[in-house]
């Protein structure tokens, strides 16, 4: 057992000896049994730069955690220190040229309140909790993706420390290789403590969120892909299955109901807006329409993720196509009448500038496909866990036909390695990056390069 008294940090180191030690070592997704050697709670870069010394003098790994919404891809943490970045909460805007720097424990809901101070934006996602530094090293999905591309091409600079316990600054003229690996590579090659970024000239959007009873089923899906064919880059959306759960927080007419719902973003004015989504009220009169002109940090929360920590099983695929025999299996697996044991399953709107490489863009430059699937259940019981994985593969299974190669970083909630989601000549270049920073595996990411992919 590893003698921790000599890691002095401004933080606190918790070990399994303290009687919080489960709620220490804890993730947001609650279904992360996470059971590392200890936990730093750091303070600061300095904080960082001790543990991974320590870590390196002791023969201990370590792993860099904002939040932990992604854990239960993160694998095992035996032999490890956790370091969480919780405390690192600074922000500053800098609205002469147009950037921000936030630390490595700032949500995203933080980053877009203190940009919009300002007329600016980051590129928010589906979540107002989930960690900017996980967003952004895993891509950064969002809601003004379509017209910006992915959130790891607007990253500037990222301060981080390297498993020799060095601080650095990295970016395209300083270590650019290291730079590009985190920029939608994952975590695996340092800590990173802080990320400089370019924002983007938004300072509202028109956007929310349509709810219809379930039984619109398919046909509600193809009115969807139609409209969505059609839309400019400037529009994002997402069509969903759910099944709310019956408990306090689920407003009481949608309780244990079956829905089908769409949300989405149209950057511009509320007339543009009206226009760009009308065409879907052909699916029906919405039993919710939440539709309005909303600030940027309004956008996280259309989807209605939960803001507390919950346990989830996820799974996804990413799509080339959606014919209608591709709605017709995804509806057999998740609508009204599946029996389906998930809280939701969706497809979201992918294309326009995710689509194009990035001008000096990073490990994720682009993605080759039209749509993406991601399936979510809430494992209360065991036996509930058994069933939601059990329709994962099935629903995974069932969209084959119709899959693209790879996949995206932050959605695959299972643990694999990066050449199962990135294409292998970015693979290869990965493996160069980690083998010449990283060479004795010290530093621990989800979804970790395979160092035999530079072979």
């Amino acid at each position: 057992m590893t003698d921790f008294s000599g890691l002095a940090i401004a933080g606190r180191l918790a070990t399994p000896a303290d009687s919080d030690w489960d709620q220490a070592r804890q993730a947001w997704n609650l279904a992360a049994d996470q059971r590392p050697s200890a936990v730093a709670f750091v303070e600061s870069a300095e904080d960082v730069v001790a543990v991974v010394r320590f870590a390196a003098e002791n023969g201990l790994r370590v792993s860099g955690q904002g939040t932990g919404h992604g854990a239960v891809a993160l694998g095992s943490l035996e032999g490890a220190i956790l370091i969480k970045t919780e405390r690192m909460r600074g922000i500053e805007v800098d609205a002469g040229t147009g950037t921000a720097r936030a630390e490595a424990g700032v949500l995203s809901v933080e980053l877009a309140e203190a940009a919009q101070q300002h007329g600016l934006s980051g590129l928010p996602g589906s979540s107002p909790d989930v960690g900017v530094v996980g967003f952004h090293l895993g891509g950064g999905l969002s809601w003004l993706g379509r017209e910006y591309g992915f959130a790891c091409n607007r990253v500037r600079a990222i301060e981080l420390v390297t498993a020799d316990g060095e601080a650095r600054t990295v970016d395209a003229g300083n270590e650019p290789d290291l730079f590009w690996a985190l920029r939608g590579g994952g975590g695996d090659y340092a800590v990173v403590t802080a990320l400089q970024i370019a924002l983007v000239p938004v300072a509202d959007a028109y956007a929310g969120i349509m709810i219809f009873p379930a039984a619109v089923g398919a046909g509600a899906v193809r009115i969807w892909r139609d409209w969505a064919a059609e839309v400019g880059d400037n529009v994002t959306s997402v069509v969903r299955f759910i099944r709310p759960p019956d408990i306090p927080d689920v407003p009481e007419p949608l309780r244990g109901t079956p829905l089908l719902t769409i949300d989405g973003a149209c950057i511009g004015s509320r007339e543009e807006g009206e226009a760009a989504f009308a065409p879907l009220l052909e699916i029906g009169e919405p039993m919710m329409n939440s539709f309005d002109q909303v600030p940027p940090a309004a956008l996280c929360r259309i989807h209605m993720d939960p803001e507390q920590p919950v346990p989830g099983l996820g799974h996804h695929r990413v799509l080339r196509e959606l014919p209608d025999e591709a709605i017709d299996a995804f509806a057999s697996m998740a609508d009204a009448d599946s029996g389906t044991p998930l809280l939701l399953t969706e497809i979201r709107q992918m294309g326009g500038a995710l689509a194009r490489p990035a001008e000096n863009g990073g490990a994720l430059s682009h993605l080759d496909a039209q749509f993406a699937m991601f399936g979510i259940g809430m494992p209360m019981t065991p036996e509930l866990g058994q069933a939601i994985e059990g329709r994962l593969d099935a629903l995974h299974e069932a969209m084959a036909p119709w899959a693209a190669g790879g996949g995206y970083f932050n959605f695959a909630e299972r643990a694999c390695d990066a050449d199962a989601i990135l294409p292998p000549e970015v693979c290869a270049r990965l493996a160069e990056v980690k083998g010449r920073y990283d060479p004795d595996g010290r530093i621990l990411g989800s979804h970790a390069v395979s160092l035999d992919a530079a072979a």
